[in-house]
């Protein structure tokens, strides 16, 4: 292979000026405002306590790239948009990278792809047995873990919490295991399952597709309701969902747990008994020529798979050309939640945990195309803890700013994404922005929040 020797490279002139182009700088990184997830980090003790999930297994020493290291360079290299383990075979000789994950002489290069692959791979059981996959992470911690954190977040327990439960696709396109095809999806994925509080992540449950979407949620919201209950044990706990979740087993074990619940509805013909509100609805459209809501509520029981009557709350909507009706089950009693403000106030609310899981995907969720489902598991945490990294510089570092409520997107974007030379002397690490960076002051306010 002819090896290039060209060293310098000229572009066409500015005025009177040459434009030369030439690779002899010093130590440059592309991702400078990293050193803000850092201190985020620092302010929730994130990574210290992920890798207490984890157990190594490797001999000492033999050693040279760190449990604490690996992890941090893998969650951070999510959270600044690098997505695949080849990323990671340029990016360990970053010296910021380098700095993020810990290593002492920021000089020497981090994990390669086939370090970290080995790291991901490490089956369930004693790693003991394995010759080179001798890494394990314990699920369990994980995933109490993101509950504990959204539990600190607080500063005093709040009187009411509203828990989202959603459903989405990861399409596949490999052979993983536990690769099913889905109807309505129309492809091949896994059908992770969410549970968010407002902007918190509480799970991340990685799923098969050959089963219904609730399928596992009773568990999940088992296990989260008890931790959370045994910090604040009078908190009000409202489940909200959609008519995916609206199943007799989650229902019940709601109503034995005092916890409430709003869920969609999928219409039937029985439902069709809000004729007289369809029919309100549809003078007020034609008197007013707009869509026209009327709200009506009754009692409901299946003839088969529910043990009870359920009170259901029912949007008769006119719009221009058809009926849209609407219906909501639910544990709150009427004087608890009126059925307009319920539907419009509290259930409409769920809308905002799309754009949660959208935040997912900008951090690679879908990028599981490892083979084993317990491997793809963990890329999904990993893609997780770095939300909860990115949301921890959104509700600390940005609180109060125009960026309080940006996309994970946009805060790499406009935040993280930042050119900076770097430099290393006897006693400092100097990380030299440009002066002409235009949101200083956003930068200025982040830093000042998460150095207090």
């Amino acid at each position: 292979m002819t090896e290039c020797s060209q060293s310098q490279f000229p572009f066409e002139a500015h005025f009177s000026r040459q434009v030369m182009g030439r690779f002899d700088g010093s130590q440059l990184t592309t991702d400078g405002g990293g050193l803000l997830l850092r201190q985020a980090d620092r302010k929730i003790g994130l990574l210290q306590r992920v890798t207490a999930c984890f157990t190594d297994h490797r001999r000492r020493e033999r050693v040279e790239h760190e449990l604490h290291q690996m992890l941090a360079q893998r969650i951070y290299g999510l959270a600044l948009g690098y997505e695949d383990l080849n990323d990671h075979e340029q990016l360990r000789e970053d010296p910021l990278l380098a700095l993020l994950a810990g290593k002492r002489e920021i000089t020497e290069p981090l994990a390669g792809k086939s370090t970290l692959n080995r790291m991901e791979l490490t089956p369930a059981g004693c790693a003991l047995a394995e010759r080179y996959h001798k890494i394990t992470y314990s699920a369990e911690a994980i995933d109490a873990l993101l509950v504990e954190i959204f539990l600190e977040a607080h500063r005093k327990p709040p009187t009411e919490i509203v828990l989202d439960l959603d459903a989405t696709d990861t399409p596949l396109h490999g052979r993983q295991e536990g690769r099913f095809f889905h109807g309505y999806y129309n492809h091949y994925c896994y059908l992770p399952l969410y549970v968010f509080c407002g902007d918190h992540l509480l799970c991340a449950r990685l799923r098969p597709s050959n089963q219904d979407p609730s399928a596992g949620s009773p568990e999940e919201v088992a296990r989260i309701v008890a931790q959370i209950r045994k910090r604040w044990p009078k908190v009000r706990i409202v489940l909200r969902a959609d008519s995916g979740f609206c199943r007799q087993e989650l229902m019940a074990w709601c109503e034995t747990h005092a916890v409430d619940y709003v869920f969609g509805f999928a219409r039937n013909q029985r439902l069709r008994r809000i004729a007289r509100a369809m029919r309100e609805a549809r003078q007020e459209h034609r008197r007013t020529g707009k869509p026209a809501r009327v709200f009506t509520e009754f009692f409901y029981r299946t003839r088969a798979s529910w043990s009870r009557a359920r009170r259901v709350v029912a949007k008769a909507e006119q719009i221009e050309g058809k009926e849209n009706p609407r219906y909501v089950v639910t544990s709150l009693a009427p004087e608890q939640g009126p059925a307009q403000r319920l539907y419009e106030q509290l259930y409409c609310a769920r809308g905002e945990m799309e754009n949660r899981i959208k935040e997912q995907l900008s951090l690679f969720s879908d990028r599981l195309s490892t083979e084993t489902l317990r491997a793809n598991q963990l890329r999904l945490y990993f893609s997780s803890l770095a939300y909860v990294l990115v949301h921890a510089l959104r509700r600390i570092g940005l609180r109060g700013t125009e960026w309080a409520e940006a996309q994970a997107e946009t805060i790499r974007l406009k935040l993280l994404k930042i050119a900076a030379r770097v430099r290393v002397t006897a006693r400092r690490i100097w990380v030299c922005y440009s002066g002409a960076y235009p949101w200083k002051h956003l930068f200025t306010a982040a830093w000042s929040a998460l150095r207090c």
